[in-house]
């Protein structure tokens, strides 16, 4: 049995503390509905926010397997549970084969090409990355405050991503479980009791570009890592992460995280094939003994020389992942370079000296030299200098937080009806076990894209084309009667790459992306 310590690591590997805000609007950047559809609940009821579920999840290292349903009209019995408390094992640092076979992946290569989404068809344009919807269940333990609390109370107070009446119906369905037995909504929540959600899980898209190994040896594996995809599973992720994706498509199994990147920022990644080789480069990292460059593109004509900028940075909160520069922050330093021109903007050089969350592009914002696509802080909510100079138009860390949540949903939701009508192209249904519409004819799904997956891993990949089988439906899912829209190329990149990492007796860089115009900048003389 593992102990306490133990667990505490295995969450540190994979879990996920701060989410980017980006993370939490992109569901709803990427959602329209039908006009008959607008009050559909658009979030699954899951448990899954909670830290403490991720971690508890991470434990269980037997679940149902996945289930699939030929057609969205046959019924599907509730699923129960299985939290057998002897099978509630941690296996560090990786997940366990079973967790890798939940679901598959399937590529749409960048070809107008018509897919499926439960029984609409639409048209994409973009190389994205997808997950087969899948069965999965969250865990947690019953905390101190929740005892004596109705578990329908506790889940509409605590776990908000759905409404309380999504919840009820989990409990009538036995989806929502107490020690694996089916309660009624008025169960008081007792010391040590078991709560488990079954939900159909839907994950957001991602780049078809492939994860590049940079360097590979018997201690650790460095690969480029392309904008869009997260290092480790949070929030909507968990397929579509890098982690996943190396174990999946490259057989690269138990890496240890060294660090992490942002979702949106490209770029280096280093991972450990062991836990010595793991813990000498965290220590190297800890120690500040590791050097990072990055190159990032910038708003207006940066200034001539190296620009210091040594502002302390605080996290103004955790949970959606949002920082800025204050007095009370931790201290840290950046320093900045240009390096080119790109019309209005610059090409600069990013030598980060500390390691704190968000860090360059809370200084870029602060210098007033932010990066151009950046969807936080390039942004009027941080007041009308947008944040340069620390200024926030005089609002509190508060205020900062609800204008964010506001703006950022009003926003999305207009760019979302704006597009409505250019998406939605066939609304004939298809059958999932035949791959035929409504009426009897055969519909033809794009070829995989052809990438260099086959590395030196030796290992094959996988065949993924667009299979209709494997397309699971569940009635008491209100995400499988949601259209949604694909995320555009511009929207899964953000000009922060990181490209040069050197440590004690090692360097590493990787290619540079086509927004840094290596054509016109002598990247080889810095």
């Amino acid at each position: 049995m593992q102990n306490t310590k133990s667990v505490e690591n295995a969450q540190t590997q994979h879990g996920d503390a701060g989410v980017d805000v980006e993370n939490i609007f992109l569901h709803r950047f990427m959602l329209f509905t039908n006009t008959v559809m607008l009050n559909v609940p658009s979030t699954q009821p899951t448990v899954g926010d909670d830290p403490q579920v991720s971690l508890i999840a991470k434990k269980v290292s037997h679940l149902p397997k996945k289930r699939k349903a030929s057609s969205a009209e046959e019924p599907i019995s509730p699923k129960r549970a299985n939290l057998d408390d002897k099978e509630l094992k941690t296996k560090r640092p990786g997940f366990s084969d079973e967790r890798y076979d939940e679901t598959s992946y399937y590529f749409e290569n960048g070809r107008s090409l018509l897919i499926i989404n439960v029984n609409l068809f639409l048209i994409n344009s973009s190389g994205l990355r997808k997950v087969y919807p899948y069965f999965f269940t969250f865990t947690t333990y019953a905390k101190g405050r929740w005892v004596n609390d109705k578990i329908l109370d506790v889940f509409a107070r605590e776990f908000r991503a759905a409404p309380p009446e999504e919840y009820e119906r989990s409990l009538e369905a036995g989806k929502l479980t107490v020690n694996q037995e089916k309660v009624h909504k008025d169960y008081k929540i007792k010391h040590n009791d078991l709560l488990a959600n079954v939900v159909h899980r839907h994950e957001v898209p991602v780049t078809s570009q492939p994860i590049k190994i940079v360097y590979m040896d018997k201690d650790i594996v460095v690969v480029n890592k392309p904008a869009s995809i997260p290092v480790h599973p949070c929030g909507r992720y968990r397929h579509n992460t890098v982690v996943f994706i190396l174990a999946k498509d490259h057989n690269l199994k138990n890496l240890r995280t060294i660090h992490r990147l942002d979702r949106l920022t490209s770029g280096l990644l280093l991972f450990g094939r062991n836990s010595q080789k793991a813990r000498e480069l965290e220590q190297q990292i800890r120690n500040r003994q590791v050097q990072k460059e990055y190159v990032c593109r910038v708003e207006g004509r940066f200034p001539d020389g190296i620009v210091e900028c040594c502002e302390p940075i605080d996290v103004v909160s955790y949970k959606i992942g949002v920082c800025k520069v204050s007095s009370k922050g931790k201290d840290c330093k950046t320093t900045f370079r240009r390096i080119g021109e790109v019309g209005d903007g610059s090409i600069v050089i990013c030598k980060p000296l500390t390691g704190r969350m968000h860090q360059i592009r809370v200084h870029l914002q602060y210098l007033g030299y932010p990066i151009e696509n950046d969807p936080l802080y390039n942004h009027e909510v941080f007041g009308p200098l947008k944040g340069r100079g620390g200024d926030m138009g005089g609002l509190s860390d508060e205020q900062l937080i609800d204008n964010l949540i506001s703006i950022h949903n009003a926003e999305n939701w207009l760019a979302i009806e704006e597009k409505k009508d250019d998406r939605t192209e066939n609304k004939d249904k298809l059958n999932s076990s035949t791959g035929k519409n409504s009426e009897g004819r055969t519909m033809v799904f794009p070829e995989a894209p052809v990438t260099d997956a086959a590395t030196q891993t030796c290992h094959e990949e996988p065949d993924n084309t667009f299979d209709p089988k494997k397309f699971t439906f569940d009635p008491h899912c209100s995400e499988c009667k949601i259209n949604y829209r694909d995320p555009e190329a511009n929207e899964m990149v953000m000009y922060l790459h990181a490209w040069k990492y050197r440590g004690v007796n090692w360097e590493y860089k990787t290619e540079l992306p086509n927004w840094a115009c290596e054509k016109n900048i002598n990247y080889d003389d810095l």
